[in-house]
């Protein structure tokens, strides 16, 4: 069965950091373009960031440019989402999401994405 397990969420405070992790289990990432998404209370889920690995390219959500990065590890077939310089409005539950194929440019609707992680809760709160 095709997995998506996410970790690294938790409570910091404002201009901290955290790293999500996302590894897969029954299918190479390395075929797959990959995302992180997040939720809100009372708001829709918005993409973060996506990445199709063939092309190297990324697309990030503005309000996070220059603050978060996503990455891959291909030995370790995990994906993971750097967060710097955190703010209140980045609380949210984080999902990291993955779709076969190449999507270029990488776009980050949730629709486009077959696979699904459990969601990990990132609060940022002094």
């Amino acid at each position: 069965q095709v997995q998506l397990v996410e970790s690294g969420g938790g409570l910091v405070q404002p201009g901290g950091s955290l790293r999500l992790s996302c590894s897969a289990s029954e299918f190479n990432l390395d075929y797959y373009t990959v995302a992180w998404f997040r939720q809100a209370p009372g708001k829709e889920r918005e993409g973060v960031s996506c990445h199709s690995t063939s092309v190297t390219t990324t697309t990030y959500l503005d309000s996070v440019k220059g603050r978060f990065t996503i990455s891959r590890d291909h030995y370790k077939n995990t994906f993971y989402l750097q967060m710097n310089s955190l703010k209140s409005e980045d609380t949210a539950v984080y999902y990291c999401a993955a779709t076969e194929g190449m999507i270029v440019p990488p776009k980050c609707e949730p629709g486009l994405y077959d696979y699904w992680g459990q969601g990990t809760q990132v609060t940022v709160s002094s």
